[in-house]
């Protein structure tokens, strides 16, 4: 929904740095997250903290629905749902998927905005059993998975704020191999003070997003872009939720930090798959 609310309220580069403030926020909300959760769990234990958790997302659900305008659903799918019913509105969003999918360039900029999410999310995943393996200092874990979200708010900042639009959507493979190539560096079991530095550099890469916001944008018909834009949030969620299950499942078998490089691995064989996508090869 937000990201349909943007796109519906800013238009030409401020859709952009419309993007790049929503991203912002995500982070700081994170780091607020990790700082407010550990404080919690220590004043209140971890039962009380759980509570209070899904009590934060209550109010959130309730201020969504408040605070946020009612988006009309598309046309054609009101059409739709009028003549034939809920089954239908159902029929006609796998076949709206299923045809932007069926895009080359649309499917394209999709799965360059779900499987690097995806990789890096398996790789966080692992960052507590890799910390307490190494036997790093106590708390050292959550200063590692606060480096990410710390990265990713420069990035967005410096990008959105100083880098022409045409210079981002040049950047985009190389800032994706800027979140790959840090996390293969794990399998080298850096010391603690690397390790928060490679998670900082891998959260500045998460900038490349930018620079696909407007094509993906161009890319969707106007009448099919509330589908798009919910296509690619659910991808996106589905994919970080697989991540730390197929990485989790591949540290099992080999060792934490080569599962933690081999996610790195993953994402820079994603930048060689979005190289060709400005020069028209994507398309």
């Amino acid at each position: 929904m937000t990201n349909r609310l943007i796109a519906e309220t800013l238009t030409g580069d401020a859709y952009v740095l419309g993007r790049s403030m929503s991203n912002m926020s995500a982070s700081a909300a994170q780091l607020l997250g990790l700082a407010g959760g550990g404080a919690a769990v220590e004043l209140l234990g971890p039962r009380s903290s759980l509570l209070l958790s899904a009590g934060a997302y209550l109010a959130a659900a309730v201020a969504v629905r408040l605070r946020l305008p009612d988006l009309p659903a598309p046309e054609q799918a009101v059409r739709h749902g009028s003549r034939r019913g809920f089954g239908s509105v159902l029929r006609h969003s796998w076949s709206g998927n299923t045809k932007l999918l069926a895009e080359r360039r649309v499917r394209t900029l999709l799965l360059a905005q779900w499987l690097p999410p995806a990789f890096v999310a398996g790789a966080e995943s692992l960052i507590v059993p890799f910390a307490g393996g190494r036997g790093m200092p106590a708390g050292s874990a959550g200063l590692l998975l606060a480096c990410l979200p710390v990265g990713m708010l420069a990035g967005d900042l410096a990008v959105g704020r100083f880098v022409r639009p045409a210079v981002r959507e040049r950047l985009v493979a190389a800032l994706v191999m800027v979140i790959g190539l840090p996390l293969a560096g794990f399998a080298l079991d850096p010391p603690w003070v690397m390790c928060a530095g490679l998670l900082l550099v891998t959260g500045i890469g998460f900038a490349y997003a930018l620079g696909l916001q407007r094509p993906f944008l161009d890319a969707v018909p106007e009448a099919s872009r509330g589908q798009a834009f919910g296509l690619l949030t659910a991808g996106l969620m589905t994919m970080q939720g697989a991540g730390p299950v197929v990485f989790g499942a591949v540290a099992e078998f080999t060792d934490v930090g080569v599962a933690m490089a081999l996610a790195g691995l993953a994402t820079m064989c994603v930048a060689r798959r979005v190289a060709p996508w400005r020069t028209g090869r994507g398309q």
